[in-house]
């Protein structure tokens, strides 16, 4: 059988037969409700499934519902998702929870429509938690479904397009079964994650679609899906500054918008700096330097930006009080309290070599 021949629709019962034998046990997957399926969701948004599990029972752990996460306190959700990035998905969560406790009541919609209307939900989550959640046979399409449906079809469109994406939704629509809708997305899903997997490496033999896909047969799979390529990304060079005051650390709080908005830094300028422009750039900030030592060099990938940093250890006479949105932190608070980007994170490990009280 040819899926151009026969349709979609032959592609159901092998999926659905694969996935009963094969899903892996998560623990979303355990304990299935829109809050968990929700979370879930936007924690796994380009972060690997295993790099995620920890995260998500933490932050279950800490915010068990659309209510307490709707009341939690700013640093305090941030500090939960430190290590995730993209922290705008985490404030849009909390933005969505406080509009379902106003305007729904304090539970999660089922209507894919009314999901929509919520902060930071798009189409994909919509439908992952109307399907999985609540059974409605919508699609739920991202990367790891594009890549399969085009694969087994010989789809060559580029799946960067919104019509493309679209279409598909379309389709699938079309033949998910509505007793089993939430398993048919999570089979899509799985097969992209474990075995249509990206970078033309699919494990075929163990495909439950060998026999009818169009990329195997063909040998296109090295091809397939066709992505136009992201912009390239602007690089920027920069000077980070660990700024020492006894047992302290100085950090500051970011710009409540744009990049990593609100989150606390190590001070950090454009450009790289010497040893003796670093001491002007700490005096002209009220401190007065008492020792600098250039530390490691590091870069950080953001989507449309590349940080290129340069590091200094920075002694400092002790300051009294804070000014300017700064703060000299404890290092047990920059470890417990404070959200760090994970920009910086090859600096943070210099914590764990800073002098501690007791």
């Amino acid at each position: 059988m040819k899926v151009e021949e026969y349709g979609l629709g032959i592609l159901k019962e092998p999926l659905l037969m694969w996935f009963e034998n094969h899903a892996r046990v998560l623990p979303w997957r355990e304990d299935v409700t829109p809050y968990r399926v929700w979370v879930s969701e936007i924690m796994l948004q380009q972060t690997r499934v295993e790099a995620v599990k920890p995260y998500f029972e933490r932050f279950l752990k800490e915010l068990p519902s659309v209510e307490s996460l709707a009341g939690c306190q700013e640093d305090t959700l941030l500090k939960l998702w430190e290590g995730l990035g993209y922290y705008n998905r985490v404030r849009n969560m909390q933005a969505a929870a406080r509009q379902v406790m106003e305007d729904y009541g304090g539970k999660i919609p089922s209507e894919y429509k009314e999901l929509l209307k919520l902060k930071g939900i798009g189409h994909y989550t919509a439908g992952a938690i109307a399907s999985i959640a609540y059974g409605v046979a919508v699609a739920a399409v991202d990367g790891n479904v594009l890549r399969v449906i085009s694969r087994v079809t010989g789809d060559d469109r580029d799946i960067m397009k919104q019509q493309v994406r679209t279409n598909m939704e379309i389709e699938l629509k079309k033949i998910i079964p509505r007793d089993r809708a939430g398993a048919f997305n999570q089979a899509l899903m799985e097969l992209g994650a474990t075995i249509c997997v990206p970078n033309g490496k699919p494990l075929c033999g163990d495909c439950p679609w060998k026999e009818i896909c169009v990329a195997k047969k063909e040998g296109l799979t090295a091809l397939l899906p066709v992505k136009s390529k992201p912009a390239k990304r602007r690089l920027e060079k920069r000077t980070v500054l660990l700024i020492q005051d006894g047992e302290r650390l100085l950090i500051r709080k970011r710009p409540e918008r744009g990049l990593l908005a609100g989150m606390y830094e190590f001070p950090n300028e454009l450009g790289y700096m010497d040893i003796k422009s670093v001491v002007s750039y700490v005096k002209e900030q009220g401190l007065k330097p008492l020792y600098v030592e250039p530390v490691l060099d590091s870069k950080h990938v953001f989507s449309h930006v590349e940080w290129h940093m340069k590091g200094y250890l920075v002694r400092v006479e002790p300051v009294d009080g804070v000014d300017m949105g700064r703060v000299f932190a404890e290092v047990l608070d920059l470890k417990e309290r404070y959200a760090v980007p994970a920009a910086f994170a090859a600096y943070m490990q210099y914590l764990d070599i800073w002098p501690k009280k007791g």
